[in-house]
């Protein structure tokens, strides 16, 4: 009996062991795996498709508060305008340029040495030449006095004079305020506003840079236009650079 009796409690207590080592083995906890975003070149090589990111969330805001404030301040600012460059234009000294007072011509009469030469626009607007004194050259073009010329010559002097007029010098152009240099500056064909400041020395520290104002002359007045640095200048014109208030 006692034999018995110790061998059935050696059988409870192995059975109670294993189930102890059963339960604790169910009630582990799994190792943790770490996810990984699979990447769009593998997803595609696996699965033949382009991996697709989730969206971002929107959130929206109906009502009052920080959001929509912030919200109605960008949709209450109107859109950048793109500030639009002319293309720098050659300046012609042909049927389109109007002489003026400071342009040096070279005019030459074929066949008469004496009469050729260069010959600059005074301020009264005319070119002094031998023989035929004074000849109004503001705003004529190259042609139109060469042809004056001619036929000043052929009233008494020349019988059938062949006379041509070229320019020698364009008249200077003016650049005033804030630029390092400001005065006057000999023309360069096809200059802008912006090789202006450059020719004056740059911009001062108070320069508005983005826009400055220009004054272009004609025989018939002066126009005056707030222009970007890429604007074409033409010779005689005022490049007036502004301050900047901040």
């Amino acid at each position: 009996m006692p034999v018995a009796r110790a061998f059935r409690w050696s059988n409870l207590a192995s059975l109670a062991a294993s189930a102890a080592l059963a339960l604790g083995g169910c009630m582990q906890t799994a190792t943790p795996v770490a996810m990984v975003q699979p990447r769009p070149d593998l997803d595609a090589m696996a699965y033949g498709q382009p991996y697709n990111a989730p969206q971002p969330v929107v959130v929206a805001s109906n009502g009052g508060g920080a959001i929509a404030a912030f919200s109605n301040s960008f949709a209450a600012s109107p859109a950048p305008m793109p500030v639009g460059y002319a293309a720098p234009m050659a300046v012609r000294s042909g049927a389109s340029y109007h002489l003026d007072a400071g342009d040096k011509l070279r005019v030459v009469v074929y066949g008469q040495e004496g009469l050729t030469n260069s010959y600059a626009i005074d301020a009264g607007g005319s070119i002094t030449m031998p023989l035929i004194g004074a000849v109004p050259a503001r705003g004529r073009t190259t042609a139109g006095l060469a042809g004056e010329i001619a036929a000043r010559l052929r009233n008494g002097y020349i019988r059938e004079p062949s006379v041509a007029v070229e320019i020698e010098t364009y008249r200077p152009f003016f650049i005033l305020g804030e630029v390092l240099a400001p005065g006057q500056y000999p023309y360069v064909p096809n200059m802008t506003v912006e090789s202006a400041v450059a020719i004056a020395g740059g911009f001062s520290p108070r320069a508005k840079r983005d826009l400055v104002t220009v004054t272009h002359s004609e025989s018939g007045g002066a126009m005056r236009a707030v222009v970007p640095l890429g604007t074409p200048l033409a010779p005689g014109d005022t490049v007036f650079v502004g301050e900047r208030w901040f």
